[in-house]
């Protein structure tokens, strides 16, 4: 296993940890803004920065305390970018055109049920399937289903609180697509799956998975590409538990991956590697088909709020309540096959709080994040 240190503001390295047979130490880049080592002998070269802060985009109100409060659609057809906030009670859902100018804003708002105030949402995200993409909303009284601009709602599932004792918060959390199933994850740590059809509102709840006995924060997916034994879903909780899965018309357990004591409030799966944002700063990089850890990063000073994946170049995109963004490539050892990482940029948001953080576009060429009490989605893209 290989730890990760930020020794000092500004230094990434790697420290040698019961490295066993991958044990290699080697320096993952300087500084977290993103710049260049130096050429030899030359100690003042200019820093080199790999991304820059594009034009914001204004929000309604600002974005709630919530980990992983932003969510990306991108349209390549139609050159345009969906972005979804969650503000209390609303969802605001915004398109923009390529260089930040915003076409249009609306909000949705939380089915209300019984009780007085209306009923805060807990996530949106759209969830893109083999034959539609659907926006999927959930908050402390079910889960909503739109179609993708958000105009149709085409399925509604209310939460049973039937098992909460009276003083539990009872609400959905944790949104991913695999295949034609979308996952939920609820409070009592059971996780739903909705069967999807290729059109239409007949949405079934096929079943409900029980691996988890406290709340799931989140939950990420990967396709399978056909092949039998594949861990393509992997669910996270309050008590940092990892569950890892095999989809199809019945979802199996495959192995569990431990908590330390540490919430998990982000995952993220990509070529059977699972990333795991802790609330101590963290970030664990595991075998999902062993559950083995193979890379400890000490990626922030403080909790880790949201993680995203950039598929096509295996960018990891990480951000913290530190006001730290953190850029890592993820790889494997052509020789050994052992998960590789290494640090590529770095991004201060001064004075924010932030709790969404999300690639733009599959190639990692572009990022935006979100934060508490900042009324604007701020964007960066490369150089």
């Amino acid at each position: 296993m290989v730890a990760v240190d930020l020794e000092g503001p500004y230094e990434p390295r790697v420290r040698r940890a019961d490295l066993g047979a991958a044990g290699v130490t080697s320096d993952l880049g300087r500084g977290l803004q993103g710049s260049e080592p130096s050429a030899p002998g030359d100690s003042e070269a200019p820093p080199y920065r790999m991304f820059r802060w594009e034009r914001s985009i204004p929000l309604r109100g600002s974005a709630a305390a919530l980990c992983n409060n932003l969510s990306v659609l991108q349209l390549p057809a139609r050159n345009l970018t969906y972005f979804g906030v969650v503000h209390g009670p609303s969802a605001q859902l915004l398109s923009a055109a390529p260089e930040g100018v915003p076409l249009a804003q609306r909000q949705l708002h939380a089915k209300e049920g019984a009780g007085v105030s209306p009923p805060l949402i807990t996530q949106v995200h759209w969830c893109v399937l083999p034959f539609r993409v659907l926006l999927v909303l959930t908050s402390h009284r079910g889960i909503q289903m739109y179609e993708s601009n958000g105009y149709t709602m085409v399925y509604w599932h209310a939460l049973d609180s039937g098992d909460a004792s009276p003083v539990q918060a009872v609400f959905a959390r944790g949104i991913a697509a695999s295949g034609h199933f979308i996952c939920v994850g609820t409070w009592s740590g059971r996780v739903l799956v909705f069967d999807i059809p290729a059109k239409g509102p007949n949405i079934v709840l096929s079943e409900e998975l029980a691996g988890h006995q406290t709340p799931i924060t989140d939950i990420a997916t990967e396709p399978a590409q056909g092949q039998d034994c594949v861990a393509d879903m992997v669910t996270a909780d309050d008590s940092g538990l990892l569950c890892v899965w095999r989809s199809g018309p019945e979802f199996t357990l495959l192995t569990r991956i431990p908590g330390f004591g540490v919430p998990c409030p982000s995952v993220q799966l990509w070529q059977g590697i699972i990333a795991a944002g802790y609330g101590n700063g963290q970030v664990h990089l595991y075998e999902a088909a062993t559950g083995n850890l193979h890379v400890q990063i000490n990626a922030h000073a403080r909790a880790i709020c949201a993680l995203d994946l950039a598929p096509e170049v295996g960018k990891l995109l990480s951000a913290g309540e530190d006001t730290f963004v953190h850029i890592w490539k993820l790889s494997r050892s052509p020789e050994s096959g052992y998960i590789e990482v290494e640090h590529c940029h770095g991004e201060c948001v001064s004075d924010t709080q932030l709790c969404g953080a999300r690639f733009c576009d599959s190639s990692g060429s572009s990022f935006a994040v979100t934060g508490y009490d900042l009324a604007e989605i701020r964007r960066f893209s490369s150089v």
